[in-house]
């Protein structure tokens, strides 16, 4: 701010740092500035000259995106540069650049699905003309093929880039370029192949035309004909801020909304394409199973037989709770178990070894911002694009912007920025540890160092004593201090933190969830409450009796005997804490399916059948005793803080233990089919089968 430069803007005169741009100095005086090929977020292109201004004295308008106020002269006599933005010579300056975009864009907005949300169409009636002077025939530029999210109408396209530079820059996927020059420029897909970046949908929302619209939403419905619901997303554990439209009851698109300590304004095509799977395979009334098969029953049916199948002996029951499960629904269920003492609860279906009363041990400390103050940063076991792609993003943003250096220990994949490959193994920790020369060394001086540690690194039997292994890394190397934690766990499932604070975890005598299924296998346990749980080896639950809570018919569902059919994520309030600890409240857009219900009323209906009544009748009041039994729930929409006895001290977590020298293995072999909601959605199966993953995969090796 120490560079301030003055300007008259409109014949007022401010004081504005030099770094500003003149677009930017302009809108901070109250003007409004066209245009179409900037973006907050991309580089700078300056192509499409709609936000060009007069510069008085300058021979000609200037484009505003493009030029610094450090750039501008004083006049002659000292005073400021005078800038107009609304003179006649502006307003002649951008008819004619508009007039321009006009002379080949099709009139094709009856049947355009950018149509009410469309930049162009704005503009046109603010900036443009009434008439237009070209008589000659219009060009046309065939159509690309961008794979099966991204529908193109090539002819609509001005050019912006937009696209090209969001692949390029964030994305990291240069997939996308602008081919030929002049009246003959296009874009397109090199080799006209399917995008295979897990962010491609953005370049929808980027485009201010028609030209890149949803393919799935094709002809579906108009702007104005959509309520709107704010929400939060489930298929991770970021926490994206949504909106999710919708028409007569059912879910037809979901967007981003902008939030800058979260996903900016990106979010993954997993959340943007997964609502067709909301309507398929839906669990909409209740069943048992009867001679084998499951057949239609009651509330009351189902309820009491649940009821009567969880009345006996508390060791002999145990209960785990899904991926997509809001906070609410885990603590109902979690209080009607600890009132029957039942003592094998699990929220961790990939059986990570984390937990703890120090929250800080298993959350995202450096926070999803935070991440772009890092210097060096170490990925242990994990594959960010994959796994958090808002992450995977905001690690690229920082390397574009400074001197980040990247290491990882781990299975090797093409992340879309360069990096140190360490090691394969968590044997390689305490290599890493000792060492002082490459990617170590640089990683030992560095001021804000990072460590991610992926959830499939703390899977199996020496999950702890990796756990154990990287707090003693971090300790040793300046990872957490008093003005700086660098120590970060990366989930992948949305109720995963939400969990662990409330304590959805073996007690004392329970069965962990490896303990679970060998008990119910071997008959020591007699039944299993599934609370959306289909991320688990289902078939070892074939001899236990299952009662399965969820929407979807899934793998919960095909061993069940029991099934009580819950609302999808878009279809209830619930409350979600994200990776860092933030705690988000979503909303339902739609009603449930048929009979289905919100999950937490079903477990309060149920504990009514087993005499055992939970102390609350509507959600406001379930919420009042969540919050009053766990304060970290009552801090919404910020990062609450950690626990106040003590420091963190990273070496105490986990437990001493063998390292393995196995291989570390990622928890997701294909980023479409991670959940009930996505393997029932036709989109994320036609991603699936393009094979994006596996492709990236191999271009890595």
């Amino acid at each position: 701010m120490s560079d301030l430069r003055k300007i008259n803007i409109d014949g007022t005169e401010y004081e504005l740092p030099g770094e500003y741009t003149l677009m930017q100095a302009c809108e901070e005086s109250g003007a409004e500035i066209p245009r179409f090929c900037y973006h907050e977020r991309l580089s700078i292109a300056g192509n499409c000259r709609m936000c060009l201004v007069e510069w008085v004295g300058a021979p000609k308008p200037q484009a505003s995106c493009a030029l610094q106020l450090r750039d501008l002269r004083p006049n002659r006599d000292g005073t400021p540069p005078n800038i107009r933005t609304n003179s006649e010579t502006v307003k002649k300056a951008r008819e004619g650049v508009m007039e321009f975009l006009l002379i080949n864009h099709p009139l094709d907005c009856p049947i355009c699905d950018q149509g009410g949300e469309c930049d162009l169409q704005d503009q046109a009636m603010a900036y443009g003309r009434d008439s237009s002077r070209f008589e000659e025939n219009k060009r046309a530029v065939d159509d690309k093929h961008m794979g099966p999210l991204v529908n193109t109408v090539m002819t609509r396209c001005i050019q912006c880039t937009r696209c090209v530079r969001f692949i390029t820059e964030v994305a990291g996927v240069p997939e996308i370029g602008l081919a030929s020059r002049g009246e003959d420029a296009e874009i397109t897909t090199y080799l006209e192949q399917s995008l295979t970046s897990e962010m491609s949908g953005n370049v929808i929302d980027l485009c201010p035309v028609g030209a890149l619209t949803s393919k799935p939403y094709a002809f579906n419905a108009r702007p104005w004909e959509l309520d709107s619901v704010q929400s939060v997303d489930v298929m991770d554990a970021i926490g994206a801020n949504i909106r999710v439209d919708s028409r007569t009851g059912r879910v037809l698109r979901i967007l981003p909304v902008e939030n800058d300590d979260i996903n900016e304004e990106w979010i993954s095509d997993k959340t943007r394409f997964v609502w067709d799977g909301l309507s398929r395979q839906r669990l909409d009334r209740p069943f048992i199973r009867r001679n084998g098969k499951l057949s239609p029953a009651s509330w009351d049916e189902a309820l009491a037989l649940a009821a009567e199948k969880l009345s006996g002996d508390p060791e002999k029951i145990a209960a785990i709770a899904g991926d997509l499960c809001d906070a609410e629904s885990m603590k109902a269920l979690k209080d009607l178990m600890d009132g029957l003492g039942v003592k094998s609860l699990e929220c961790r279906q990939d059986g990570a070894k984390l937990g703890g009363s120090d929250r800080r041990g298993y959350l995202f400390n450096t926070t999803i911002a935070g991440l772009e103050e890092a210097d060096a940063i170490l990925l242990i076991g994990t594959n960010p694009r994959f796994e958090a792609p808002l992450i995977n993003t905001r690690i690229r943003k920082t390397w574009i912007a400074g001197d980040l250096e990247i290491g990882l220990i781990g299975e090797k994949s093409d992340l879309t920025y360069p990096y140190t490959h360490v090691g394969t193994s968590a044997s390689d920790i305490a290599k890493f540890m000792k060492s002082n020369a490459g990617f170590a060394k640089v990683f030992k001086k560095a001021k804000k160092p990072v460590i991610i540690i992926g959830s499939g690194a703390l899977v199996g039997e020496g999950g702890e004593a990796v756990l154990r292994a990287c707090g003693e890394l971090a300790k040793s190397c300046g990872v957490v201090r008093d003005d700086w934690n660098g120590f970060n766990v990366l989930h992948n499932a949305a109720s995963r933190v939400a969990g662990l604070d409330m304590g959805f975890i073996p007690g004392e005598g329970g069965r962990d969830l490896q303990g679970i299924l060998s008990a119910a296998a071997s008959g020591d346990i007699e039944t299993v409450y599934l609370l959306g749980a289909d991320e688990i080896p289902t078939a070892k639950l074939e001899k236990a009796f299952v009662i399965y809570q969820g929407s979807h018919g899934d793998n919960g569902a095909h061993v069940a005997d029991i099934i009580l059919p819950g609302a999808a994520y878009t279809e209830k309030d619930g409350l979600y804490t994200n990776l860092e600890g933030r705690v988000q409240m979503g909303f339902a857009a739609v009603s449930p399916k048929g009979e289905a219900k919100p999950d937490w009323a079903i477990i309060r209906a149920l504990s009514g059948h087993m005499k055992r009544e939970l102390p609350y009748d509507s959600l406001e009041q379930l919420r009042e005793k969540l919050m009053a039994d766990l304060p970290v729930f009552a801090g919404i929409d910020y990062i609450s803080d950690s626990e106040e006895s003590g420091v963190f001290t990273p070496e105490t977590l986990g437990s001493d233990g063998k390292i393995s020298a196995t291989n570390f293995s990622l928890p997701i072999d294909d980023f479409y089919m991670t959940n009930p909601i996505a393997r029932a959605s036709k989109v994320m199966a036609e991603c699936s089968e393009v094979g994006s993953t596996a492709a990236i995969k191999e271009a890595a090796e």
